[in-house]
């Protein structure tokens, strides 16, 4: 079985249970295989990342393996705004996210509510400068574990978000994406657009954040924000002391 979000947003949660924690959110558009159904609670498994969590079945649309199959080949096509709407036939507004996917609008299998977007939208493979351009829009969005949107987004999920927005593919979390890409030997080899991972005590990776020009890192921690950084980690000028310690800077593209 396979499934489509046809809300703004849905949390994922670890187990299927309300009061589970929410590990990440699905946004409008995304679309997903079934791995489990229980009474309530459906296990999936994300088409874009792989990620897998429990959504509640109330909140899904069903579609085929070959709609599945046929929107896992289209190009990706995302609401490139802060907020955007979709409306239905009768003039019904729905806010979306920034980030949200349209890619399954202009398939009538699918779009079985006949949602319409006119918008602004992002598509392909930019440059890499527009990654802080990017970054730059979701600035002060509150913190939140699990969360991809401005309304609420976590440390991997903001930089997952500000690369999909420009045609590139992250992994979900910050320990799966420092596997990705080149890693670089000093803070000088990186440049702008390049990320940053930092370890806890138990040498495990535990945040991620996008490196800025001139020694600045913008990354989620309380809020998505611009510290400074330097060979031992993030340093923040309002507690005057360093937040997170540096492991390894990872070039993507």
């Amino acid at each position: 079985m396979f499934g489509i979000c046809n809300l703004a947003m849905i949390p994922l949660r670890f187990e299927p249970s309300d009061r589970s924690e929410i590990v990440s959110q699905v946004l409008f558009g995304e679309h997903f295989e079934i791995l489990e159904q229980l009474k309530q609670w459906t296990r999936i498994k994300m088409q874009y990342d792989g990620y897998e969590g429990w959504i509640d079945f109330k909140q899904l649309q069903l579609i085929s393996q070959i709609n599945f199959d046929e929107l896992s080949s289209k190009e990706i096509v995302l609401s490139a705004d802060l907020i955007e709407y979709i409306t239905t036939p009768s003039n019904i507004l729905i806010p979306i996210p920034l980030g949200s996917s349209l890619s399954f609008l202009n398939d009538s299998e699918i779009n079985t509510s006949n949602f319409m977007f006119e918008g602004t939208r992002a598509s392909g493979i930019k440059e890499k400068s527009k990654l802080i351009n990017t970054a730059f829009m979701y600035l002060n969005a509150p913190y939140l574990w699990g969360g991809k949107t401005p309304f609420g987004i976590d440390c991997s999920g903001f930089t997952q978000m500000v690369y999909k927005l420009n045609g590139y593919k992250l992994l979900r979390d910050a320990s799966q994406q420092s596997t990705q890409g080149e890693a670089l030997s000093f803070i000088e080899e990186s440049e702008a657009g390049d990320l940053a991972f930092f370890d806890n005590d138990e040498g495990n990776i535990i945040h991620v954040g996008i490196i800025m020009e001139d020694n600045y890192i913008v990354h989620s921690s309380g809020k998505v924000r611009i510290d400074r950084l330097d060979h031992l980690g993030i340093f923040n000028a309002e507690t005057n002391k360093h937040t997170h310690k540096l492991r390894v800077i990872k070039k993507i593209i």
